[in-house]
């Protein structure tokens, strides 16, 4: 898979805690995987949470889809990548995880943030700030 130029990835040793009772990451930690890559992302183009905030909005995950295609297990290391497919009217983040360990894909999602006014009311397009910053898809 070719990943975009502007693609940013974390790689996470999976701890114990992350596993079940068969040593497999439950597959609610991916979610934290994801907001690993996510925050990884928004980082690079100098969007993270204070700078967002700072800015007078806040964000949402509106939506997320993952599909899981082979585990992670206890002592893996996972590698996950992020990168940005929209930036309006939502943005949409795509996200492929990858098992360093046993050379395989282990998950590929989305997500689809949404933006608010300091208030929480929402914003129907990502505002030009925020889309100035990010990279193109």
């Amino acid at each position: 898979m070719k990943l975009p130029a502007h693609a940013v990835s974390v790689d996470i040793d999976v701890p114990f805690h992350d596993c079940d009772p068969l040593f497999v990451v439950w597959h609610g930690r991916y979610f934290e995987y994801l907001e690993a890559g996510r925050t990884a992302l928004m980082r690079s183009c100098d969007l993270d949470v204070p700078v967002i905030r700072q800015m007078g909005y806040r964000m949402f995950i509106a939506d997320v889809r993952c599909r899981y295609t082979y585990p992670l297990s206890y002592g893996d290391t996972a590698r996950v990548t992020a990168w940005v497919l929209e930036r309006t009217p939502l943005i949409r983040v795509a996200y492929v995880v990858q098992n360093l360990t046993q050379g395989r894909r282990s998950a590929r999602a989305t997500t689809v943030l949404a933006t608010t006014d300091g208030q929480g009311r929402l914003i129907p397009e990502t505002p030009r700030e925020i889309v100035e910053r990010m990279p193109q898809p």
